[in-house]
């Protein structure tokens, strides 16, 4: 992994955090199911069932932002990289090779 590339790594990160970010908003919409099952009046029932459907809608909304925003990141930094490669790579094409004036000179070994 030390050698891998950073979008690789954001990408990995995000995954990861869309899924236990989503795997929070399912547990607390659970959560307010299982209030509404518990509720006395029909009042409160839907209540809290509206309130578990907009916290569904709300963290699965976030979930996705958090994704996309990783994703572009990612394509920004790979973008960067291979602009930063090529024009490295242009300007060692275009620069002339310079050829040094000294010659090495064989070192006299003293006895």
């Amino acid at each position: 992994m030390a050698d891998a590339d950073l979008d690789v790594i954001i990408r990995q990160l995000a995954k990861q955090q869309h899924k236990s970010l989503t795997a929070a908003v399912k547990t607390r919409r659970d959560r307010y199911l299982a209030l509404a099952a518990k509720a006395k009046d029909v009042a409160g029932k839907q209540r809290l069932r509206q309130m578990a459907k907009h916290t569904f809608e709300e963290g699965t909304a976030a979930a996705r932002r958090l994704r996309m925003s990783a994703d572009n990141a990612a394509d920004s930094y790979a973008r960067a990289m291979r602009r930063a490669a090529n024009t490295f790579a242009a300007e060692q094409a275009a620069a002339p090779k310079k050829k040094s004036g000294k010659t090495a000179k064989p070192k006299t070994v003293k006895a």
